[in-house]
């Protein structure tokens, strides 16, 4: 059981909703799309802030919560990298002018961000209730690493539109412009009161959020069941997703083994979490509601090896991939021009002898 100082846990809480605020007020104060040197110094910003804090947590709480927080934190920033090709869809699809997207984005944040806290809530409540939700969880991260895994071996991507059927419902339904009028949802013209695309493209964020916070909470309460740590962990792999949004851009797609390397995570999860729900077993109609006292717990370090170690070769590899078919694509170009030069030249007239 964690127990931390009341102070940290209401400083955290209070710094990071100054951070969110003052987030969102440069945003909304100044909306543009962010040049790469702003996007590094926020990104690395974030980052760095939630090194600190996890270094911060051991000293305050103890060794094991700062290694649940990074294994947590590395869990849910991959997760989120993988939504963002999502949000690259959305804002492409509905055509989001590039000085929009980020107030776009950081709508999407706050709404995670709430998705996420009800979602973890109502996780909390259920483990503490309920030993075999463990069961559930963990059935349902393998599913998913299984889902993942075939994407990747059929080498299925992303769809390039972002298919839902409760935005078609409301883009018939809603009286609506053609034309974007800044972040507004609504407005009157000719005086008929008319929504704006922003309403669609919030409405598509708000549900991909809502898809993304139901894979991500059981991944995340299979390496600890901590609320305060799956709270800031979720809070700070969201942090900065704007600003990265911005700086990776085609780099997400160099990533191309980005759905193996999470499917072998949540996998790993899953298999952790029945573990712990045969450890911690009370149903009656297994093993007659008695634990099994001889299955293995994962330790967190081995969860956080596990999963560094997963991201760190699901990166070069991923890159050593897009390096080596950009240089089959050069050599192919290269002998495609060769190949028209020849048949240019064939084509013309010989010389006649004199």
């Amino acid at each position: 059981m964690l127990n931390l100082p009341v102070w940290f846990e209401v400083g955290t809480f209070v710094v990071l909703t100054l951070l969110l605020a003052a987030d969102l007020l440069i945003v909304t104060r100044r909306p543009h799309a962010p040049s790469m040197r702003e996007a590094s110094l926020w990104v690395s910003f974030y980052v760095g802030l939630a090194v600190v804090f996890g270094i911060v947590l051991g000293f305050v709480g103890h060794g094991q919560a700062s290694g649940e927080f990074f294994a947590g934190w590395l869990t849910e920033y991959s997760l989120s990298v993988d939504n963002l090709f999502i949000f690259v869809i959305i804002l492409a699809q509905f055509r989001v002018p590039r000085k929009y997207q980020q107030s776009v984005l950081m709508f999407g944040i706050l709404t995670a961000i709430v998705l996420r806290g009800v979602f973890i809530l109502l996780g909390a409540a259920l483990i503490n209730e309920f030993a075999w939700v463990f069961y559930i969880f963990g059935a349902f991260l393998v599913y998913t690493a299984i889902r993942l895994a075939n994407q990747q071996v059929h080498h299925e991507d992303h769809d390039d539109e972002y298919e839902n059927a409760f935005v078609r419902r409301a883009q018939r339904v809603l009286p609506m412009t053609q034309e974007y009028h800044g972040v507004k949802l609504r407005i009157r013209e000719n005086g008929k009161r008319l929504y704006t695309p922003m309403v669609i493209v919030f409405l598509s964020i708000a549900s991909a959020d809502l898809l993304f916070a139901v894979d991500s909470i059981p991944a995340i309460f299979g390496l600890t069941q901590e609320a305060f740590i799956v709270f800031t962990a979720n809070i700070f792999a969201l942090m900065g997703l704007r600003q990265l949004y911005f700086l990776i851009g085609g780099l997400l797609e160099k990533l191309v083994y980005l759905s193996a390397g999470l499917a072998v995570i949540l996998a790993f999860i899953g298999v952790k979490l029945v573990l712990h729900a045969l450890h911690e077993n009370n149903l009656p109609f297994v093993n007659g509601g008695e634990p099994f006292h001889s299955v293995p717990e994962v330790p967190i370090w081995l969860s956080l090896t596990v999963i560094v170690g997963t991201l760190l070769v699901t990166t070069v590899l991923s890159l050593l991939k897009s390096r080596s078919d950009d240089r089959k694509a050069a050599r192919s170009g290269s002998a495609g021009d060769a190949a028209d030069e020849v048949e240019a030249g064939s084509d013309e007239p010989a010389d006649r002898p004199s």
